[in-house]
């Protein structure tokens, strides 16, 4: 039996100094902090920032999926 659930999406953007990975994580938690319930994420997108050469900085473009209250478990 599968389960039912509604999701909301919303869309977020991780940066990072370091890594593609870190921002992705960066995103995660600053939306865990104000979202509830978040079951999934998609990367739509990366960019970054260029410095003297080298690569400066990161960033992730992300779709974040969260239940929503009421939803069936």
């Amino acid at each position: 039996m599968m389960s039912e659930h509604v999701y909301r999406v919303v869309e977020l953007v991780g940066s990072s100094n370091d890594s593609i990975e870190d921002a992705i994580r960066n995103a995660i938690t600053e939306a865990s902090k104000s979202l509830r319930d978040m079951r999934w994420y998609e990367v739509t997108g990366t960019r970054g920032e260029i410095t003297d050469g080298k690569v400066g900085h990161f960033q992730v473009y992300l779709k974040v999926g969260f239940t929503m209250e009421g939803s069936r478990d």
